[in-house]
């Protein structure tokens, strides 16, 4: 018969769930409680009790030709979100010490766009390579292992659709991982956006793998997708193999397509991430935009959902809570993270 019980022994003892199961555990007559036990054991088996923690920079903002509906950087959207070119060299330090200061042990640098130009790619090697000049430890660190000192963060980029030449060229530059969302469902991303392919962005993860760099692939829930949705994207995460999984709730943007979408139950959002670690129990689970609008005071609950790391410092175009709330958190649930903060 199947139940929790005999679901967590069997991923425990190293199997993986199919698909009939991971239904079982999004049915409104499986009892959330006992799913959210279970996940919460599977993250302190699989990944212990340190938090991985990462902070990003909106390094080129803006005027984006795709056609996303999400998002506010889309030039088919009349929004108000801020438009400027590839920051200088400055601003990325300005925003890898701030990282370093809230107590992240992952700098990400996030581009708009679905490629960026040959100009600005090249750039951006070239200040991610004076970047570990000036913080040399940036280039032994590992986005995966908890062992390594996290006290200088490793370097994460999100440049939209990347080849193998330009992934192996970022690794080269220093760049540790990178990230690509697939957003949804290959089913479902038709109807989110229209101007490229999902195949062009399983195109890119599997680039990214070949170039040998750890890779962060995850979505969006709370777009008008079902639960079958979710179950497609968690077994296409499991079968590309990508080290990092964000999960992301709607914040709807005002002149967005999706502006009016309500926000997500909580307990619904919780059952989410739990879905995700049964699916992927030995992989890093990271709660990003949208937690604290959409759980509000049930936030601290993600880690008990399964999840292993967060975003802090807020989100590209829209604000998150304070770093100093979000560490105090981890240390009144006696959980650890891999630097220690400046304030």
């Amino acid at each position: 018969m199947l139940n929790i019980s005999n679901l967590l022994s069997f991923i425990l003892n190293g199997h993986k769930i199919n698909r009939n199961e991971a239904e079982f555990l999004v049915s409104e007559n499986t009892d959330l409680w006992d799913i959210l036990h279970g996940a919460n054991q599977l993250r302190r088996h699989f990944k212990g009790d340190t938090i991985g923690l990462c902070s990003i920079i909106n390094a080129k903002s803006g005027a984006c030709a795709e056609d996303c509906k999400f998002c506010a950087q889309s030039s088919h959207h009349s929004t108000n979100v801020k438009t400027y070119p590839l920051v200088d060299k400055t601003e990325l330090v300005k925003g890898y010490e701030r990282t370093r200061q809230i107590g992240a042990n992952g700098f990400s640098i996030v581009t708009s766009g679905n490629e960026l130009s040959d100009d600005d790619f090249d750039s951006l090697c070239q200040m991610s390579r004076e970047l570990i000049t000036t913080y040399p430890a940036v280039s032994g660190t590992s986005p995966s292992s908890s062992a390594e000192d996290h006290s200088t963060p490793y370097l994460c980029a999100s440049l939209g659709q990347l080849t193998v030449s330009q992934a192996r060229k970022l690794k080269e530059a220093g760049m540790r991982k990178c990230h690509h969302n697939l957003e949804t469902s290959e089913r479902f991303f038709p109807q989110i956006c229209t101007t490229h392919s999902y195949q062009e962005r399983l195109d890119t993860i599997k680039n990214l793998k070949e170039a040998g760099l750890f890779v962060c692939s995850g979505g969006i829930f709370g777009m008008g997708e079902t639960w079958s949705d979710r179950i497609d994207l968690a077994f296409t995460m499991r079968d590309l193999n990508v080290d990092s999984i964000p999960l992301n709730f709607l914040m709807p943007v005002k002149g967005t397509v999706l502006a009016d979408y309500s926000s997500l139950p909580p307990l619904e959002i919780l059952r989410t991430i739990a879905l995700f670690r049964y699916v992927l129990p030995d992989k890093n689970i990271r709660i990003c935009a949208g937690r604290e609008k959409n759980l509000r005071d049930l936030q601290s609950w993600i880690f008990y959902a399964g999840a292993d790391g967060m975003m802090i410092g807020g989100y590209l175009t829209q604000p998150g809570r304070s770093a100093e709330d979000d560490i105090r958190m981890l240390k009144d649930l006696g959980l650890k993270f891999n630097h220690t903060p400046l304030f």
